[in-house]
């Protein structure tokens, strides 16, 4: 029997690694690392063997896919922001197994997925940077999970939630599950992203995103899964928000009621909003 020991909607920002380099953005996101670095700790403290990252850096056109080779490594440099992120080495065992597992739980159910143990399939950085902080001694095997999903319904996404969680319940195992992607996601103006770093583009998505962490504190889920597809459409959701959708599809959907914890306090990005919570998984 396994068992769930943690489940967090993170940050991946590029800035936080410019955070860490000399110059005028130095210590810029130092919160949202210490976020990663206490969702590292807690982690350990579980004895926890696997992370699972929905990743909404990894774009698919069609189909469900799980990237769950023996091992990844290489050298990566973003093509997106490659004056942000660039060069970072990674070296992290994978869980073939759990892979297959979570594949087999949503085809059950009627879910397009797919298993890949490709050498070349590399990891994009909504894995790799929060793994750069929380796993660089490589003490957790890494599944990272496509949620950049262009042409997928939310329901599919909420049932591939609910096959994570089935499949960690027949793994012999301790897992944590992290949707990685922001809150909105209105990128800034390419003529204001110099002054606009640390704000919003719009007051609209603030507000919205203020609202909606004031409803994850009170754990009011059955509203806030009501207003979710709104929510990606009007506020630009990063990968459609499909991450959140299957976060919330693993922990119960609007039936999970549990106050969620801010480790990192929402703080805007490029435009964009950015948060680091727990979200507690006791007696799932």
């Amino acid at each position: 029997m396994g068992k769930l020991a943690l489940a967090a909607k993170i940050t991946h920002v590029p800035s936080m690694y410019l955070s860490e380099q000399p110059g005028k953005h130095q210590g810029c996101r130092q919160s949202a690392i210490e976020g990663h670095y206490e969702i590292s700790r807690r982690c350990r403290e579980a004895g926890v063997d696997t992370i699972i990252v929905f990743d909404t850096h990894w774009l698919v056109n069609s189909a469900y896919h799980i990237n769950c080779c023996r091992h990844f490594s290489g050298v990566y440099t973003s093509n997106e922001l490659p004056h942000f992120i660039r060069d970072i080495h990674f070296d992290y065992d994978g869980n073939p197994q759990l892979g297959h597992g979570i594949v087999e739980k949503a085809v059950a159910k009627g879910v397009r997925a797919q298993a890949h143990e490709i050498d070349s399939l590399k990891l994009e950085y909504g894995t790799l940077v929060p793994m750069r902080y929380m796993n660089a001694d490589k003490a957790f095997k890494v599944i990272s999970i496509s949620a950049f999903c262009t042409s997928h319904a939310f329901e599919d996404s909420r049932k591939l939630g609910e096959a994570v969680l089935e499949a960690i319940n027949d793994y012999d195992g301790t897992v944590a599950v992290l949707a990685s992607g922001s809150l909105s996601h209105y990128f800034i103006p390419d003529h204001l992203a110099k002054e606009g770093m640390n704000s919003y583009t719009r007051e609209f998505e603030r507000q919205i995103d203020l609202h909606v962490v004031n409803m994850w504190r009170a754990g009011n889920f059955k509203e806030f899964c009501k207003m979710l597809p709104e929510y990606a459409d009007f506020c630009r959701g990063e990968g459609n928000m499909h991450d959140t959708v299957m976060l919330l599809g693993m922990l119960g959907w609007d039936n999970y009621d549990k106050p969620v914890e801010i480790l990192t306090d929402l703080f805007p990005s490029s435009g964009t909003g950015q948060i680091n919570a727990v979200f507690p998984v006791e007696h799932l």
